[in-house]
């Protein structure tokens, strides 16, 4: 088997293990009657990737083989989401916020830096194999958001979507891919960052960015819209199946199979990446960001307004919109950032723009997502109500949109960048 295909299955693999809970994790833990908590769940995996992914960075480069971390990190990792798994059957409708968090917080916290690990372990085989790591790994890489997918419709067609058994799928690949791991290419530890002190290792050099007005402007407003990134992952789900509630919408596609339904954002995040080099090109960074915090708002807009029956294709619009509200700025976000920096800081600084985003952004994002959809969608036994019977869902969403648009316009008039040749 040759190194692109062992690798292709490596990102599969990694990916389908986020796929198996990421978007239905919300349906079930609304099934339980922790509904208030979703917020909880969904914002601590920006917590740990503040810190998290460093350290098994700096274990990486000192001590042990990258594909070596990246397998323990898998075992630990997944052997804790079984042991989630076995806490809930055991449970059954008692679940127990507590424990069962501190299980899932302690899993994802050894899951997080398996992105950046899978990312290193490809890079280094690509290389040993002479390889062009920037030509051989996009096409690697998309088959990770397709195993995140299949994961997705393996959890809603085996109908996990509201039960723990997603939990047990995630863990028994992530231990498979603990395996699988320890036979690819060894990599070599970094020998050179031996003598780096903490600030260099974890990458808070680039902090010093913030003195540029115009990078800090930046970073602020990627925080700002990193607040809207996991709302849809912890809600979308709960969402469409709180229509079920309703004898109208009951047995609809997208109440029984919701989990279908949202896959298609993750169809179009795989198509907008082909987008995003002609309109750099074309309209600069700056309009290419404002495209994703409008794609933001039509997000959120299609979900106050549609519904699983006459209203599923505005449903549908939202998950075709959100391939353009996650690359757009994601990925575009990440090429000016390589782009504005300098040579010797700009690991750390795709390092602080991560942290910005899926870190701090994300994270306070779900915390107030939290809060919002507890006043609107939650009953007092922690359960989710109808739309129709109250509206709460259409505020929600509501709400969210007019965050975004909000800082869309004051994007628009406060960050300065002119598109010049240059940047084509």
């Amino acid at each position: 088997m040759n190194i692109k295909t062992r690798l292709t299955i490596l990102n599969f693999l990694e990916f389908a293990v986020w796929g198996a809970y990421l978007t239905s994790m919300g349906g079930y833990l609304a099934n339980v009657g922790l509904g208030a908590y979703i917020g909880y769940f969904y914002s601590v995996q920006g917590f740990v990737s503040l810190l998290m992914p460093a350290l098994m960075g700096i274990v990486a480069d000192r001590w042990m083989q990258a594909q070596k971390v990246l397998s323990l990190c898998h075992l630990l990792a997944g052997a804790l989401m079984l042991v989630a798994h076995l806490y809930c059957i055991y449970s059954g409708d008692s679940v127990e916020f507590p424990f069962l968090f501190c299980l899932y917080t302690l899993s994802v916290a050894f899951f997080m830096p398996t992105i950046a690990l899978t990312n290193s372990v490809s890079y280094n085989a690509l290389d040993k194999a002479g390889l062009d790591s920037v030509k051989s790994f996009p096409p690697i890489r998309v088959f990770g958001t397709i195993g995140f997918i299949v994961s997705m419709w393996i959890v809603d067609l085996a109908g996990w979507q509201t039960t723990s058994n997603q939990f047990m799928w995630s863990g028994g690949l992530s231990l498979i891919l603990a395996l699988y791991a320890l036979t690819l290419p060894q990599c070599a530890t970094g020998k050179n960052n031996v003598n780096q002190n903490l600030v260099q290792s974890l990458g808070l050099e680039a902090f010093k960015l913030f003195k540029n007005y115009r990078m800090a402007l930046f970073f602020i407003f990627s925080m700002l819209l990193g607040c809207c990134l996991q709302i849809t992952n912890g809600y979308a789900g709960p969402f469409l199946q709180s229509f079920g509630i309703d004898e109208m919408y009951r047995g609809t596609f997208g109440v029984e199979h919701s989990n279908i339904l949202i896959s298609l954002s993750q169809i179009s995040e795989t198509l907008c990446i082909l987008l995003i080099p002609v309109c750099l090109s074309k309209f600069g960074i700056k309009r290419v960001m404002l495209i994703a915090m409008i794609a933001w708002v039509l997000r959120f807009g299609f979900f106050a307004i549609g519904n699983p029956g006459d209203g599923v294709w505005l449903l549908i619009l939202s998950m075709i919109v959100y391939g353009i509200a996650f690359d757009f700025f994601n990925i575009s976000g990440s090429l000016f950032v390589d782009k504005e920096t300098d040579l010797s800081i700009r690991n750390s600084a795709q390092g602080l723009f991560m942290m910005m985003t899926n870190g701090f952004g994300a994270s306070l994002g779900m915390l107030a997502a939290g809060w919002v959809m507890n006043i609107y969608t939650i009953n007092e036994n922690g359960l989710m109500i109808s739309n129709e019977a109250t509206g709460g869902w259409t505020m929600a969403w509501t709400i969210f949109a007019t965050y975004a648009l909000i800082v869309a316009i004051a994007f628009s008039m406060l960050f300065k960048y002119k598109h010049t040749n240059k940047d084509k």
